[in-house]
Parts: structure tokens; C-alpha cells; sequence
């Protein structure tokens, strides 16, 4: 019987210790960052997640579209046909495959907080005000969000803490 009591001890001395070490931890970073910088984690974090699912659904485009086209290839059997597919088709999938996997690695990483996503997502986000109007006004919103001088500042500084969501 005591020595469940003595292990019940340590484990609430453990329990304080790692309390008052994740405590010190959020008091490390809520020093470091202002309100506005952690008001602008959320629209960040928002920014990524958009950038993530229309990324995924560019990709299932292109995916779908290669897909398509095998069974077109299976279909018809004029030979010219097949190869204005292939010069028109190869390239539009590549396109899709190379501008949804861009647009995912922005969105990841954006949410670990890496300089190099916040400049890759301006130029998908860029790119995405040509996409009327779902993409305009999603691309207005993450250029919005990525050049606030929170924003800005917050991934000058490594964002404390080590992503923008905590």
C-alpha cells in the first residue's frame, strides 16, 4: 500500500514539474510575440489550410485528367487524334500536378512557419487571383494576410513557439 502512495507522490511531482515547465514555455513565447503577431497565427493558419485544400483538389484535377485521357486513348483509334492529345494533355497535367503540389508545400509549410512558404504562397495566391472568383477572393485574402507587418515580423522572428497555430 505505500509504495502505490509513494509512486502516486512522484507522479504528481512530475505532473507539477512538467506544468510549471509548459508554463514558463507559453510565458517564453507570449514574451516574445505581440497581440497583433498572435492575432495574425489564426488568419495564418487559415491561409494554410486554404492553400492545402484547393492544392489537393488541383492535384485530384490533374490526377482525374490523366486518368480521362487513358480511357480516351483506349477509345479512339485515329492516330492524330492521339497525338493532339498527348501534346495538348501532357503538359496540361504536368501544369496541374506541379501548381497543386506547390500550392500544398506552401500551405505546410506555412503552418511550420518556414520564410520560404510565405514567398511561395504570395506567388500561388498570385497566381490564383486569375481563378474567377473563388481563387480572387481567396487569393486576396492570403496576400492580405501574408503582407501585414505582423505577418511579416512573426516569420522574421521563427515564429516562438515553433508553428503558427499553438
Amino acid at each position: 500500500m505505500q509504495h502505490f502512495y509513494y509512486i502516486r507522490v512522484i507522479n504528481k511531482e512530475t505532473l507539477k514539474n512538467l506544468n510549471q515547465y509548459i508554463m514558463e514555455e507559453n510565458k517564453i513565447s507570449q514574451e516574445n510575440t505581440t497581440v497583433e503577431e498572435n492575432r495574425m497565427r489564426t488568419h495564418i493558419h487559415v491561409a494554410a489550410i486554404l492553400q492545402i485544400i484547393f492544392g489537393s483538389l488541383i492535384v485530384i484535377g490533374g490526377l482525374a485528367i490523366a486518368f480521362a485521357f487513358g480511357f480516351v486513348d483506349q477509345v479512339v483509334e485515329d492516330p492524330t487524334a492521339l497525338k493532339v492529345l498527348a501534346i495538348v494533355g501532357t503538359p496540361l497535367i504536368v501544369m496541374f500536378l506541379l501548381i497543386g503540389g506547390a500550392m500544398i508545400a506552401g500551405g505546410v509549410g506555412l503552418l511550420a512557419c518556414k520564410s520560404w512558404a510565405r514567398i511561395l504562397t504570395l506567388v500561388m495566391a498570385s497566381l490564383g487571383l486569375l481563378n474567377i472568383p473563388i481563387g480572387t477572393l481567396k487569393g486576396v485574402y492570403i496576400i492580405w494576410v501574408l503582407v501585414q507587418q505582423e505577418t511579416i515580423s512573426l516569420f522574421a522572428k521563427g515564429c516562438p513557439g515553433g508553428s503558427v497555430k499553438q
